[in-house]
Parts: structure tokens; sequence; C-alpha cells
């Protein structure tokens, strides 16, 4: 068995979590509502506070999905209750970040400025002129939006 795909996950107080029949788990928790389809090799059950992930063979691709499968649930778990944030530098000389309204304006060394508008569930945050916090519920979105801007910086 899976190492990681073995282990339930914790369903901590105040989320819930519901599998229906086509294999769409949804978690809700205190900071909004998730949902991910579930390839149907891998079974998914909630019993005793914790989801557990079981896999229809032993296939190499079925026992990769076993492990990535658990570890996105878990993902969803964390990020309903936590959440997740990411955090980039903005490194040069001359370089500054500006946060207006519900977006952020970079001044990168271009003619002009670029502006990054939030989408929906992902905030951005300017601490300060030289940093950009990127914060959600969804793991994949918040690392999405920071590989889409990593190219001009660092991240932190």
């Amino acid at each position: 068995m899976s190492r990681i795909g073995r282990l339930p996950v914790v369903i901590p107080q105040g989320v819930e979590v519901t599998v229906s029949p086509e294999n769409l788990v949804t978690v809700k928790g205190p900071k909004g509502t998730l949902k991910r389809q579930i390839d149907k090799a891998i079974t998914v059950k909630v019993e005793n506070g914790h989801v557990v992930c079981t896999r229809s063979s032993e296939e190499k691709e079925i026992k990769s999905m076993h492990g990535l499968y658990r570890k996105l649930i878990f993902n969803m778990v964390e990020g309903v209750t936590k959440g997740f944030q990411k955090g980039l530098v903005v490194n040069g000389v001359g370089y500054r970040v500006v946060k207006q309204g519900n977006k952020v304006v970079l001044s990168i060394g271009y003619s002009h400025n670029i502006e990054v508008a939030e989408i929906e569930g992902i905030t951005l945050e300017v601490p300060s002129e030289k940093d950009i916090v990127v914060k959600g519920i969804d793991n994949e979105k918040v690392g999405q939006v920071i590989a889409r801007k990593e190219g001009k910086k660092g991240t932190k």
C-alpha cells in the first residue's frame, strides 16, 4: 500500500466532509467550501471522524493516484480550516509593489506598470513595497498565482 495513501485524514471539529456516489468529495469548513472529483479507481469513505482512501488494484498508475488523492483531500481539509499563504519578494533597484483596491500594481522596470487583479478565492496583500502575500483556501490556486508571477521576482 502507498505510505501516504493508507494514512487516514483526520476531520477537525467544525469541518464536514461528504462523498457523493459519483466520487465527488465536498469539504465545508469555517473558511469556505472546496470540491474535487476523485477517480473511480479510488474509493473514499468517511468513517469515525476520518477520511479513508482505498484503491481498487495494485496497478502502478492506480497506486500513484492513491497517495495523490489522499494528499489532495488532506489539503482541502487544511484549506477550509487554516488556509494557505505564500509570499513573494520583489527584488531589484527601483522595483516596488502597491495595492490599489482589489489589484496589485507592480513597478518592475518595464515602460508601464503591471496590474494583477485578485481572482475568486485568492487575496493579495502588500505588507511592504517589496513583498506580496498570496492567500486562499485552495492550495493549487495559491500556487498557480505564485507561479504566474514568479518569472520576474524571487520567492519568499
